[in-house]
C-alpha cells in the first residue's frame, strides 16, 4: 500500500485485477479510513445505491453500514445468516437517479425523497475508483464535500441546489444545478454558458415566488449568501447590442426581436459583496444594522415595524402563514408556536438592541436574535399574506448546519437549539463569573436551590430565561455506600416519555454460563412500546439475578447467535416467532473475551455436517490455550451430564432438581447399569498426546471456515471467541443434549392472551412516568464521591421553580441500532388550567402561581421520514384557536386542537391577582397595544 500524491491510498495491483471477497473488505476499509482521517472541503465522494452495495457487502461479510461515510441512519441490520453471498455483479444506481438533469450524463440527479443509509450510501473518490474498476458498471454520480456553518462542518453536497433558469424574452425555463456554495459569478458564467452569451451581457435577478426580488451583482459571494433556495426560480435580462437597437427591434433576417432593457441598479436592493438581509419581499430589515456594524440604527425600524403592527387590521394580527421552502415545516411549526408566545411577542415588538449581545463567544454575535425578531415582526404586520422565511433560514444554516438543506428534522431538535441561541444572543451578561458549586451536605433545600439559582442567573440573564427556564431537584443515591448527591438544575423544556397501558408477554430461555444449573425458560410481561432495558429487567426480577451476576440477552436463529440485544433497542425489533436467550453470567468474567459455543453433527456417511442445538456462551477467564476452551466447553455442559441413580424424563429433572450440580461427579458405572447407555471412557483415558477430550474448532464470525483446535493451539485474545463442537456418539452418550433442542418462541402460536385495550395516557401519567426514580444506565453511570468509582446510582427528579412559559416534549420518536419507531399514542392533555402544584416540591410563595393555559401545540402526522409538522396556536386577544398549516391558516375550534398528533405543548402561567375580597382570581397575559 502506496500513498500517492493525490491523496488517495492505491494498492499495488492493478484495479482490474481480481480480488478476493477478503481482500476486497480489507482493501476498502483501508481506503475508507484514510478518507476519514483527512475530510476537507473539496474531496470527491461518490454515491452507490444501497440495493448494490448490500449486495456487496454480504458478498465480502461484512454487517450493513460499516463503510457508510457520515452515516445517518444508525440502524445497521445484521449479517443474514446464509452461505457465501454470490458476487453483487456490475455496479447499478439506475433505482436512484431521476431524469432532472436531462440527457447530460454529468448531470445526473437523485430522488429527493433518498434517504443516507437506506437508499444510498457515500463513498470515497478511491472506494469508487476500487469498486468501479472490479465490478464496472455505473453510473457515476460524484458529490463534493462543502463546509457548513460558521464552524466549517464537513458534508457531502448529494443534492446540490436546483434553480429554474426564466429568460425574460420569452418566459422559457430550463432547470440547472449549482452547488450552494458557489458564488454568483460561477453562477453568471453557468447562465452565459446556457444561453450561449457573454457574462457581461447577461443581468440575473432573484426570482423567488415568480416575482422580481433582487438583482444579483456579479460578486464571489455564494448563493447560499444571498438566500437563494431550492427548486426557485431566477429571471434573466439579455443586454442586447446597442446597433441592433437602432435596426428598428429587427434582425438581420427580418425577425422581431423580444428586446429587454436593463434596468438601472438600485443599491438598496442590490446584493453586491457585502452581505444583506434582504428575505425576498423587497423590503431589507435589519439591512443598515450589518452595514454600519452597529444595531443602534436598528431602533427606528423596529419601532417602524411595532407601528405596522398596531396598524395592521385587528382581525388579520398574527395570522401570516409561513412558506415552506422545501421540506421546512418543522420549521414553520416550531416557529409559529414561539411567535404566538406573548411575552416573546411583547419583547421582539420593543426596542431590544440594547441587550443583544455581540461578543458572547457561545452566541451567533446577535444575528439570529435580529433575525428571529425580523421575522415575528413580519409575521404579526403583513396581514394574512404568507410570509418565506428565507433570510432567517439563511442564518439557521450558518449557525446549525445540521437543519441547512432540504431534508426533514425534528421540530423540538429546531426549538432547543432557537432557544438557546436566542438566549445566548440577549444575554445581558456580558462577562460570565466562574463559581464552583457545593454540594448540599444536608443543608436545606431552600437555601440550596436559591444558592444554584443566583449562580445560574448571574451567568445567565436573558428575556429567555426571564420567561421559559425552571428549576428541578436532582438526586442521585449510591447503591454501594448510600451517598446522596442533591443538585438543582435549570431546565427549558420537559421531555416527557410515553408509558404505555399494553402489555406484551415474552417467553426467554435462561442458560446458565457457569454451569451450575439447567436452561429454564421464563415467561413475562412487558410494556409493549418499551425496550429492551425492561425485558431485562423484568426477567432479573423473574430470575433471581444477583448484584454479582448479568444476563446477556440474544436472538438466536438457525443454530446460531444472530445478534446480542442492546438495552436501547426497542422491542418491536422483537417478533413473536423469534428465540429469545439469556446467558446468566458473573459480573467479574464480564472484562474476558465472550466464548460462543455453536454445534454440529455428522449428517450422513459422506462425512457432511450439519448445526443444531442451542449454542452456549461463557466467558474465557484468562483463556490462552486451547485446554481453557475445552475446561470452559465442560463447565458449560455440565448442567446436561447424564443422572446415574435413576431416569426421570426431562420434566420430571427440572422440577425435581431444578439444578445439575450434583449429577457431575455421578458414578459412570452406575449411569450405564441403569440408563441402559454404554459408559463413555475416562477423559484422561482417551486423550491422545494432540487431541483434546472434544472436537473443537475455531471458526470465524460468518461461521464459515473452521480449524481444529489441538493441544498446542493458541487462542488469539479477540472480543468473542467462536468454535464449534462435534456431536459424537460418545458426546450423546455422556450428555442429554434434548435440553438445547427446540427452544420456545417469544410467544407461542395457538395460546391466546387476554388483550389489553390501548387506553389514552393522560399528561399527568407522563409526567409521574418522568419524575420516578429509576436507575442510571450502564453508559450513564454517576461517580460517587464516596466510594470514588463509577456508580450505576438511582436518580429522582422533582420540579422546584417553574418558568412562566413550560414546554412539553412528547416523546413519540424511539431510535435504536435496529429500528426507528414512532408511538401515536393519544395524550389527554388539560387545555384550560393545568394545575402542576402537586409536583413542585418548593413552598416559597414567591414562586407564582402553578396554573397553565395551553397557548401552542406543534403537531407531528404521520410516520418516520414521511411525516408533516403543523401548528395550533391561539391569539389570547382574540381567544381564539389557528391552525397553522406552513402557508395556510384556518380557524379551528378548541374542541379538535387535540389530537394523537400533539408532540410538544405550550403554556402559558395563569397570574393571580388578589381582590378587595380576598378572593384569587387568575389572568394570563396578553400582546399589548
Amino acid at each position: 500500500m502506496t500513498i500517492h500524491d493525490s491523496g488517495m491510498l492505491m494498492d499495488n495491483e492493478s484495479l482490474s485485477l481480481p480480488c478476493t471477497p477478503e481482500e476486497e473488505k480489507r482493501i476498502v476499509k483501508e481506503l475508507t479510513e484514510f478518507a476519514d482521517s483527512s475530510l476537507k472541503e473539496g474531496n470527491l465522494y461518490y454515491v452507490i445505491s444501497n440495493r448494490w452495495f448490500t449486495k456487496w457487502q454480504k458478498y465480502v461479510g461484512e454487517e450493513t453500514g460499516e463503510f457508510m461515510f457520515n452515516e445517518i441512519s444508525t440502524d445497521k441490520q445484521p449479517t443474514q445468516l446464509s452461505k457465501a453471498a454470490e458476487s453483487p455483479g456490475p455496479i447499478d444506481n439506475t433505482d436512484i437517479i431521476t431524469d432532472d438533469g436531462g440527457s447530460d450524463v454529468k448531470d445526473l440527479q437523485l430522488h429527493r425523497t433518498l434517504i443516507e443509509g437506506s437508499d444510498y450510501v457515500l463513498v470515497p473518490q478511491g472506494v469508487w475508483e476500487k469498486l468501479h474498476g472490479w465490478y464496472k458498471g455505473g453510473p457515476a454520480l460524484p458529490r463534493k464535500m462543502i463546509s457548513l456553518g460558521i464552524q466549517g462542518t464537513p458534508s457531502v453536497e448529494v443534492f446540490p441546489l436546483a434553480l429554474k433558469v426564466i429568460d425574460s424574452r420569452n418566459k422559457s425555463g430550463k432547470i440547472i444545478h449549482i452547488s450552494k456554495k458557489a458564488s454568483i459569478h460561477k453562477l453568471y458564467e453557468q447562465v452565459s454558458a446556457l444561453k450561449g452569451t457573454e457574462p457581461g451581457k447577461v443581468r440575473i435577478w432573484d426570482y423567488f415566488n415568480d416575482q422580481k426580488q433582487t438583482a444579483l451583482a456579479d460578486s464571489f459571494q455564494t448563493l447560499e449568501d444571498v438566500n437563494l433556495q431550492m427548486d426557485q426560480s431566477i429571471l434573466i435580462d439579455v443586454q442586447v447590442d446597442p446597433f441592433i437597437l437602432s435596426g428598428f427591434g429587427m434582425d438581420s433576417t427580418g425577425n422581431e426581436l423580444a428586446l429587454v432593457p436593463m434596468e438601472p441598479q438600485r443599491s438598496s436592493r442590490t446584493i453586491a459583496g457585502g452581505p444583506s438581509l434582504s428575505d425576498g419581499y423587497g423590503t431589507d430589515y435589519g439591512s443598515s444594522l450589518y452595514q454600519s456594524n452597529t444595531f443602534g440604527s436598528a431602533s427606528k425600524d423596529i419601532e417602524d415595524a411595532r407601528d405596522s403592527v398596531r396598524t395592521a387590521p385587528r382581525g388579520d394580527r398574527g395570522l401570516a402563514g409561513l412558506q415552506n421552502l422545501g421540506n421546512t415545516c418543522f420549521m414553520n411549526s416550531a416557529l409559529q408556536c414561539l411567535v404566538h408566545t406573548p411575552p416573546l411577542v411583547d419583547y421582539f415588538l420593543g426596542d431590544y438592541t440594547d441587550e443583544i449581545n455581540k461578543q458572547n463567544p457561545l452566541g451567533m454575535h446577535g444575528e439570529l436574535a435580529v433575525s428571529f425578531g425580523d421575522l415575528l415582526r413580519k409575521l404579526w404586520s403583513s396581514g394574512r399574506s404568507a410570509v418565506p422565511p428565507r433570510a432567517f433560514k439563511g442564518k439557521l444554516a450558518r449557525f446549525a448546519p445540521q437543519f441547512s438543506g432540504y431534508n426533514q428534522h425534528d421540530s423540538q431538535e429546531l426549538l432547543a437549539f432557537l432557544l438557546d441561541g436566542l438566549h445566548e444572543d440577549l444575554n445581558r451578561v456580558k462577562e460570565k463569573p466562574y463559581f464552583e458549586t457545593k454540594d448540599s451536605d444536608g443543608r436545606p433545600d431552600e437555601e440550596v436551590a436559591n444558592e444554584f439559582w443566583s449562580y445560574h442567573k448571574a451567568r445567565n440573564d436573558s428575556i429567555v430565561v426571564d420567561v421559559c427556564q425552571g428549576q428541578y431537584k436532582s438526586t442521585l443515591v449510591c447503591p454501594n455506600c448510600g451517598k446522596i448527591s442533591i443538585t438543582f438544575d435549570p431546565f427549558m423544556y420537559l421531555s416527557l416519555p410515553l408509558p404505555s397501558t399494553a402489555t406484551r408477554s415474552m417467553t426467554v430461555t435462561v442458560f446458565y454460563g457457569d454451569g451450575s444449573s439447567l436452561p429454564m425458560p421464563f415467561t413475562v410481561n412487558v410494556s409493549k412500546h418499551g425496550y429492551c432495558k425492561d425485558l431485562f429487567q423484568a426477567l432479573g426480577t423473574a430470575c433471581c439475578v444477583g448484584n454479582d451476576e448479568t444476563l446477556v440477552f440474544a436472538e438466536v436463529y438457525d443454530h446460531h447467535v444472530y445478534r446480542y440485544l442492546d438495552s436501547g433497542d426497542s422491542l418491536h425489533t422483537i417478533k413473536d416467532d423469534e428465540c429469545l436467550v439469556a446467558y446468566r453470567l458473573p459480573k467479574k468474567q464480564t472484562e474476558f473475551p465472550k466464548l460462543e459455543i455453536c454445534h454440529r453433527y455428522r449428517e450422513n456417511m459422506k462425512g457432511e455436517r450439519k448445526r443444531y442445538l442451542t449454542p452456549l456462551v461463557t466467558y474465557l477467564e484468562g483463556a490462552k490455550t486451547a485446554a481453557d476452551v475445552e475446561s470452559a466447553v465442560k463447565r458449560v455442559l455440565a448442567p446436561l451430564k447424564r443422572k446415574s441413580f435413576i431416569s426421570l424424563n426431562k420434566s420430571e429433572f427440572i422440577k425435581v432438581n431444578g439444578s445439575a450440580s450434583e449429577t457431575v461427579e455421578e458414578s459412570t458405572s452406575e449411569c450405564q447399569m441403569d440408563t441402559g447407555v454404554s459408559s463413555p471412557s475416562n477423559d484422561k483415558d482417551s486423550n491422545v498426546k494432540d487431541e483434546l477430550s472434544f472436537h473443537l474448532f475455531l471458526t470465524d464470525d460468518r461461521g464459515m471456515g473452521c480449524r481444529p483446535i489441538v493441544k498446542d493451539t493458541v487462542i488469539k485474545p479477540t472480543k468473542t471467541v467462536k468454535v464449534i463442537m462435534d456431536w459424537t456418539d460418545k458426546e450423546h452418550e455422556s450428555y442429554d443434549a434434548s435440553y438445547l433442542k427446540d427452544l420456545p418462541m417469544v410467544h407461542k402460536p395457538g395460546v391466546t392472551l387476554k388483550k389489553t385495550k390501548q387506553e389514552s395516557i393522560s399528561l399527568f401519567s407522563c409526567l409521574d412516568a418522568f419524575l420516578k426514580e429509576e436507575p442510571l444506565g450502564p453508559d450513564d453511570m454517576w461517580y460517587c464521591p464516596g466510594c470514588k468509582e463509577f456508580r450505576q446510582a438511582t436518580k429522582k427528579l422533582d420540579l422546584w421553580r417553574l418558568p412562566d412559559v413550560i414546554v412539553f416534549h412528547l416523546k413519540r420518536f424511539s431510535y435504536s441500532r435496529f429500528l426507528k419507531n414512532k408511538l401515536d399514542t393519544f395524550v389527554d392533555f388539560p387545555i384550560h388550567k393545568l394545575d402542576l402544584n402537586k409536583y413542585v416540591k418548593s413552598k416559597d410563595p414567591s414562586g407564582g402561581s402553578s396554573v397553565y393555559e395551553l397557548y401552542a401545540i406543534s403537531n407531528h402526522y404521520g410516520g418516520l421520514g414521511g411525516g408533516h409538522y403543523s401548528a395550533y396556536a391561539k391569539l389570547v386577544e382574540e381567544d381564539r384557536w389557528y391552525h397553522f398549516d406552513d402557508s395556510h391558516v384556518t380557524p379551528v375550534s378548541e374542541g379538535d386542537i387535540r389530537t394523537s398528533a400533539a408532540y410538544l405543548l405550550f403554556y402559558q402561567r395563569v397570574k393571580t391577582t388578589k381582590q378587595p375580597n380576598g378572593q384569587v382570581v387568575g389572568e394570563t397575559s396578553e400582546v399589548h397595544d
